[in-house]
């Protein structure tokens, strides 16, 4: 069991790694999950770049998360505020889990995220 989930670990951090060098290229070097996490929430918001309190990062961040962990039946979304930020509803707990085992759920979300929205093909470093 622990050498089929360290193969399976893996073999997610290196498409991870791909999809990172892929949108390197657009968003430049440097890109580690929280700068992720980042850009996925500001995509979710929809309005584009600004200058971004440290609240509205720490949010952004949230809808992120929630985003990413909605087709894993954590989260449903709800529908938008008046200021059309996301909110979503907690379906589930999420179970404690370990820095690795949380390194691991989050990257193979953002790497299912980033190809079902086409921002990032297999193909394209392979």
């Amino acid at each position: 069991m622990f050498a089929y989930f360290c193969a399976m670990d893996h073999d997610i951090e290196l498409k991870f790694q791909q999809v990172k060098k892929s949108l390197e290229k657009d968003f430049g070097p440097g890109l580690d999950v929280p700068s992720l996490l980042f850009l996925i929430g500001v995509n979710e918001l929809g309005i584009g770049y600004k200058n971004f309190s440290k609240q509205e990062k720490t949010e952004l961040m949230h809808v992120a998360i929630c985003t990413l962990l909605e087709p894993y039946g954590y989260y449903e979304f709800e529908g938008r505020d008046k200021d059309q930020w996301p909110h979503f509803k907690l379906n589930a707990l999420i179970p404690a889990l370990g820095h690795q085992e949380e390194q691991h759920l989050m990257k193979e979300a953002m790497i299912d995220y980033f190809v079902q929205n086409d921002y990032y093909t297999p193909e394209e470093t392979e």
